[in-house]
């Protein structure tokens, strides 16, 4: 069976309601990477080397609840196909989950704060788990075409970008009006998950409504409920291009998590000299600096997409990532009060931003057609079980490091209510090496696996014609 071009192509309104997926799985996980360090050490008042213990545990039951979810979407086979039922009944957890993470009691203990917290984290990333597996798990049922993937995921990603602009510069308004009021700085944060968890709820029951998954045979099924979890685990780890994608995947992603969660901390207390309310655009400096390089990010994004056409698509990751770590080595330059300077990094770094977004989700879909040559099976949903455990393992490590980083170099919780505060030197400088030096060494990493991937758009075309000579001997 041949593919045609008009095959091939996706309906304009399937790309932007499947992409709408990911505004409710980055809304949640931007929430989380830029503002959840900082909230449960200066709002939560949990020391930073404690609190990063809650991102360890929570790392753990990652390693259990990926997995699982993926290798259940592989197995099931109701009347909505494998992986719809999930986003049909986890939709409304998922938004409740938000405000379960942001939740937090005032206990003096700090042992029992850090329980109550490690808890809340493991719930609602339980929620996140059972709706983002699938969700991603559609994508390469969606279309088989290499190119058309790289197109899916770049509608996926500026609803992702889109999400991340909008969270980032939103909630500290939100949380500021809700100060305003006379309520307190945790109240404001609940105030921001409810609303998001709210609006996250409504693109996947589109997606449920409107996506349909591809049809399966009668062997692809009785794989799928043969599936095992350790023997699938043990196969997807033989797929040779998946080895590389998931190690560039998980340096891509640390990187960015890591850098997001200690700009506030260093716009804070290293350009803005320790001002707790200092402004740049009209807005608090972190919100102007996130907006430039989301925005940036998101129109960035069709040159990115022609790029991994023109040409594969580790070659444009390479190119966009090399880029990126020049500015991250720039950012360490920057001087206290130099918000013009951070504001223009902010544009430059948003260039590749797009890059990190697009091109490491556009590798996974490729991976799995290797295996199904190998194996026999499709197995989508296992894939991206350990793709979503990657992901989330990226930023409970970014807050376990740059939390345990900030205590053992003397970070101090403002007091309550203060306007201004002042790191001492040595954990500023520990703050500045984080989010530069240190960041670009990750990112230079991502580069060299990116240079031994092994999958181009000519072997994965290859693979794809000996797919569809077996599918049409069997069908003889």
């Amino acid at each position: 069976m041949t593919i045609t071009q008009k095959e091939a192509r996706l309906p304009l309104w399937t790309k932007l309601v499947f992409g709408s997926g990911d505004w409710s799985i980055s809304s949640f996980g931007t929430l989380r990477q830029i503002f959840y360090a900082i909230f449960i050490t200066d709002v939560v008042g949990l020391e930073p080397r404690l609190a990063s213990i809650a991102a360890l545990v929570a790392i753990t039951w990652d390693a259990i609840n990926d997995p699982l979810v993926g290798l259940l979407s592989d197995r099931i086979n109701s009347k909505w196909g494998r992986r719809r039922p999930f986003l049909l009944w986890g939709a409304i957890p998922f938004g409740l989950g938000f405000i379960i993470l942001w939740w937090a009691p005032s206990f003096e203990n700090q042992f029992a704060l850090a329980a109550i917290v490690t808890l809340a984290f493991m719930l609602s990333d339980t929620f996140q788990t059972i709706v983002a597996v699938p969700l991603y798990a559609l994508t390469p049922e969606i279309t088989l075409d290499y190119d058309e993937r790289t197109s899916l995921t770049g509608y996926r990603m500026f609803f992702n970008l889109l999400a991340s602009l909008v969270t980032a510069v939103a909630a500290p308004a939100i949380v500021d009006s809700v100060l305003a009021s006379g309520a307190t700085q945790q109240q404001g944060y609940m105030v921001v998950a409810m609303l998001f968890g709210s609006l996250a709820v409504i693109p996947l029951l589109l997606i449920f409504f409107f996506i349909r998954e591809r049809k399966r045979s009668q062997q692809e099924i009785e794989q799928g409920e043969s599936a095992r979890l350790l023997e699938s685990i043990r196969m997807a780890w033989g797929n040779i291009p998946f080895r590389f994608a998931t190690g560039l995947y998980m340096l891509n992603w640390i990187t960015f998590d890591l850098v997001a969660l200690a700009l506030p901390f260093f716009i804070t207390y290293w350009i803005s000299r320790g001002n707790l309310l200092d402004k740049a655009l009209g807005l608090p400096v972190e919100s102007a600096v996130f907006a430039l390089l989301l925005i940036t990010s998101v129109l960035m994004l069709p040159f990115w997409v022609w790029m991994s056409n023109r040409f594969n698509k580790h070659i444009a990751y390479m190119i966009g990532m090399s880029f990126w770590a020049i500015v991250q080595l720039l950012i360490f330059t920057i001087q206290p009060g130099q918000i013009t300077y951070i504001l223009v990094l902010s544009v430059l770094a948003g260039i590749s931003v797009s890059t990190a977004h697009v091109l490491p989700d556009a590798l996974f879909p490729d991976v799995i057609e290797w295996d199904e040559l190998r194996t026999r099976r499709r197995q989508e949903g296992i894939y991206y079980g350990i793709k979503n455990f990657i992901r989330k393992m990226t930023g409970a490590l970014a807050i376990f490091i740059a939390l345990q980083v900030l205590g053992w170099f003397g970070y101090q919780a403002p007091p309550e209510g203060a306007t201004f505060f002042q790191q001492s030197p040595t954990t500023l400088m520990a703050i500045r090496i984080l989010i530069g030096p240190f960041g670009a060494v990750l990112l230079f990493s991502a580069v060299t696996m990116a240079w031994f991937y092994p999958l181009t758009r000519e072997r994965h075309a290859r693979i794809r014609r000996l797919l569809a000579r077996r599918k049409e001997r069997i069908a003889n």
